[in-house]
């Protein structure tokens, strides 16, 4: 499935790969690695460039992957809570004796909690690219580090700031509760278990298709860096891996929302918790793109038409990762770089929005109920002067305003718009925003009459909330 890009003729490249093909020119690195996937497996491939002279990189060449090891991490972390072994809401002080000397910002401040520190609101400042510098950081000197003092942008627990000290810290956490070291935590409970066997944080790791190295980007290429080692660090993005195996990452991640169960494994998390991961538990104020926010070791976003898409890009000192998918469909790309942060993750954003947009099944379409869709009929009924029948309204219809002043209401704005017309001629789509909401619009001789239904949480459920309303024609 390698793709080696072609970027005019007849043969011209198509998708992501036209996205690559564009990008190359701008020589952001000396090589690149992508792929497209569903919840079924891998379904494109592409690279260009080489990792060595005369070789090229394919899916199984391992690259740093960066700040995606933060999902690992989480992941790590709450197997832990699920097992009952430890609370996400404990101050990291239990775990890190050394912050107990760390002086907080106010009087009032709490300790950072272990889901401050996954959520990035413990009040560190914002440490790219210092962060990235030190993985190799033993535990001691990370307790000096930590007794040495610290600076704080906010009261923990108030304000999102993407924190690397934040992460190592959870690391240390993770070790202290198993009695083990956290590389191997993961290895054991995650990489094992999912079969990622050309995933792990050294450079040694068995990738059949080599070990790219990372350069300090220039437009020649740049200088080939030294590899840094494991340490106290490794939480925040030590990890090295191939599309292959990060691509069965975020296929299991993003399994836990198909409702056929595809890609599960019992015993490393929960679907439940894996879907806690991928839902905002901290706002992002003036993050670029769609509305979202911070989960548990990766980022959502909400899209208008495509529901909610996760990610996480990882940018190292020699390279840039990135992975993504919709969680409705379980579509992703996910691509390589090894160039320091190269932002790998603007082609692969392009490429799954292309993705979505073309194909039809990713339009996220909101199904009304049953309960729903029958109250439609039977509520345009009674606005049309029909009786209402026993049980289609709660109580608090008829109290938050009767129904005699209703249809007075009602007849308004139907000889607004000029009387019904019921010729046939086709009015706009159905919207909903859930289940238990529904718009639906009728035509008049001069306009359009907009009706509106809620229904309550009740079994079975009644109509709470009738809007009855005038539109100029559409």
């Amino acid at each position: 499935m390698t793709t080696a890009i072609h970027p005019s003729g007849p043969d011209a490249p198509t998708g992501i790969d036209a996205v690559f093909a564009a990008r190359r020119p701008e020589r952001r690195g000396p090589s690149a690695v992508w792929a497209t996937f569903d919840r079924t497996g891998m379904t494109h491939d592409g690279s260009y460039g080489e990792i060595a002279p005369g070789t090229a990189p394919g899916v199984d060449t391992a690259y740093r992957i960066a700040s995606c090891t933060k999902s690992f991490t989480a992941t790590a972390l709450l197997a832990q809570r699920d097992a009952g072994l430890v609370s996400l809401d404990a101050p990291i002080s239990d775990f890190v004796p050394a912050f107990a000397d760390v002086a907080l910002p106010t009087a009032d401040s709490p300790t950072p909690t272990l889901r401050m520190l996954l959520t990035m609101s413990a009040g560190f400042p914002t440490d790219d690219p210092w962060g990235d510098r030190q993985e190799s950081l033993t535990d001691d000197e990370l307790d000096a580090l930590l007794r040495a003092g610290l600076s704080f942008d906010s009261v923990p627990g108030t304000t999102f700031a993407y924190s690397n000290l934040g992460f190592a810290l959870v690391g240390r956490a993770i070790a202290a509760v198993a009695g083990r070291p956290y590389r191997e935590v993961v290895e054991s409970t995650i990489l094992g278990p999912l079969g990622l066997e050309a995933t792990g944080f050294e450079a040694t790791v068995p990738a059949a298709g080599g070990i790219a190295i990372g350069h300090r980007r220039a437009s020649d290429g740049g200088d080939a860096l030294p590899f840094s080692g494991p340490g106290a660090f490794s939480p925040i993005g030590g990890l090295f891996s191939t599309v292959t195996d990060l691509t069965r990452w975020a296929r299991w991640l993003g399994s836990a929302f198909d409702p056929e169960g595809r890609g599960d494994l019992d015993g490393i998390l929960s679907r439940a918790s894996r879907r806690e991961m991928q839902q905002v538990q901290r706002f992002v104020p003036a993050r670029a793109g769609h509305p979202g926010g911070y989960g548990f070791g990766l980022f959502v976003e909400h899209y208008p038409d495509h529901g909610t898409v996760v990610s996480h890009s990882g940018g190292y000192p020699g390279f840039s990762a990135h992975m993504r998918w919709q969680t409705a469909t379980g579509l992703g790309a996910i691509g390589f770089e090894n160039a320091t942060y190269s932002k790998v993750s603007e082609p692969i954003g392009l490429a799954l929005d292309g993705v979505m947009a073309d194909r039809s099944d990713a339009r996220v379409i909101v199904a009304p109920w049953p309960e729903t869709t029958a109250a439609r009929a039977t509520v345009e009924a009674v606005v049309r002067g029909g009786d209402v029948p026993d049980g289609l309204f709660s109580d608090n219809v008829e109290l938050d305003l009767p129904l005699d002043r209703r249809r007075t209401s009602w007849a308004a704005v139907v000889d607004s718009v000029g009387g019904w017309d019921d010729t046939g001629d086709a009015t706009p789509a159905d919207e909903s925003t859930a289940p238990s909401h529904l718009v639906w619009r009728r035509r008049g001789t001069r306009g359009v009459v907009r009706f509106e239904i809620r229904l309550t949480p009740e079994r079975p459920p009644r109509v709470q909330a009738v809007l009855v309303s005038a539109e100029s024609p559409r």
